[in-house]
């Protein structure tokens, strides 16, 4: 999927997807980890927590340095910082010494750690392919995440717990250790052309804060994504009531597991034709695809109580969904100047997840006081407001914020039109400039 688009490209793509298996393999050793040193939910949750914590404490912060320090080499030093974090842990584990301390701490190192790879990778993705290829290249990206990342990495993870959790965690380390030989074989300077005299992190967050929240198109679409996950969130909040027996749903533990898969399955498909549907329907069209399709599992979960339904309605979510991250990834990677990208990226998701809390909080209480339905109807509801956004997102509003990028100064005062990056491009026959 990745030989099209370059040999920078596919070095990418493939630490990408080391990383996700990585990532797959360690998200299902730790609860389980968690779980032989305690039964307390409480306790097991506070892994979780740990491991999102540094989103909200940290995402500003982390796009400010995505634009500072050179991109491939923080996710370099990321990915071996985490072998090396996970590698001790291996080693601990397989010692049994151990403690739900222990794995809180390791949550939270990974979590930061995370914030700065994820916000570095989705903003050194202009500097690898062309503007017009940006599409392609996400949606193969995606597929890449969306593969290691669930199908093959849990269960993977699985096995190897089976045999030893050490094990787990040590093949999750070993993954991330070639990621970073990966990405230590990509050529080229990947630092942001920055001009004018050096400046504080708390005044480089404030610009990239104004730069969002100015561009009307850009403010719309993060407000808008961060309505969907907060009612997405409440639905997933409830949703292992719904669907395992006694549940209406009436699925065993391991059909749960399925029924989660389903979306996984939708979102590989869209990963792979995103790019081809954006040239066909149009991006905005697609976007109000996304919306309508997103929400459609939770319509079809308020009316019926077929297992079956339910899977189909969540394929097909899964499927828009993807549709809606590609084109507003690369959107933001088309119409962001580089030398803000990473801030306005991280800001971009800070709004998005920060709703997430909230969400988990509001379907809890609503499914207390009204029913589990009541939380479906409530995400459907939430995703058909945002159809009044219709004359905001349009073809011709995502146009005209290209072409204005193509019209502003390069930041290092060369001729139009602006660079993605100071990188050198992956040359298509298939070597590096």
């Amino acid at each position: 999927m990745a030989g099209s688009l370059g040999a920078g490209y596919r070095k990418l793509w493939s630490a990408s997807a080391l990383s996700n298996l990585a990532d797959g393999v360690f998200q299902v050793a730790l609860p389980l980890m968690a779980l032989r040193l305690t039964r307390s939910p409480g306790a097991i949750a506070g892994v979780a927590v740990a491991g999102r914590l540094p989103w909200l404490l940290f995402a500003l912060q982390a796009g400010a340095l995505a634009d500072r320090l050179d991109r491939r080499r923080t996710m370099l030093l990321v990915n071996i910082g985490r072998a090396v974090v996970i590698g001790i842990l291996a080693a601990l584990v397989a010692a049994d010494a151990a403690s739900l301390p222990v794995l809180y701490l390791v949550a939270l190192v990974l979590g930061f750690g995370e914030t700065l790879f994820d916000t570095a990778a989705q903003s050194i993705m202009p500097a690898l392919v062309e503007r017009d290829d940006l599409s392609k290249a996400n949606g193969r990206l995606y597929a890449a995440e969306l593969s290691m990342n669930h199908f093959v990495g849990p269960p993977l993870g699985g096995a190897l717990a089976g045999v030893a959790i050490a094990l787990a965690f040590a093949g999750s380390a070993a993954a991330y250790a070639c990621a970073a030989i990966l990405l230590a074989l990509l050529v080229g300077s990947f630092r942001p052309a920055r001009t004018g005299p050096p400046t504080r992190l708390r005044a480089d967050i404030a610009e990239g804060a104004r730069f969002l929240f100015r561009h009307r198109l850009l403010r719309t679409l993060a407000v808008m994504v961060g309505v969907m996950n907060l009612v997405e969130i409440a639905v997933f909040a409830v949703l292992p009531i719904y669907a395992v027996g006694p549940g209406p749903l009436g699925l065993s533990e391991a059909g749960y597991g399925v029924l989660l898969t389903t979306s996984a399955v939708g979102s590989l498909a869209g990963s792979l034709l995103a790019d081809r549907f954006e040239r066909r329907v149009g991006r905005s069209r697609m976007l109000w695809i996304a919306v309508v399709g997103s929400g459609f599992p939770s319509i079809v979960m308020a009316l019926s109580s077929s297992p079956w339904a339910v899977g189909a309605g969540w394929v097909f979510g899964g499927f828009t969904v993807i549709g809606w991250n590609v084109i507003t990834v690369s959107l933001r990677q088309r119409i962001v100047p580089d030398h803000l990208l990473g801030r306005v990226n991280a800001g971009y998701r800070l709004v998005a997840w920060g709703t997430m809390p909230i969400g988990a909080a509001l379907g809890g209480l609503l499914a207390e006081v009204a029913g589990i339905r009541s939380v479906f109807w409530l995400a459907a509801a939430g995703h058909l407001v945002l159809l009044a956004f219709r004359r905001v997102i349009t073809d011709e509003a995502m146009d005209a914020a290209e072409a204005e990028i193509r019209l502003q100064p390069r930041p290092d005062g060369g001729d139009l039109p602006p660079p993605t990056a100071v990188a050198d491009r992956a040359d298509p026959r298939g070597g590096d400039r």
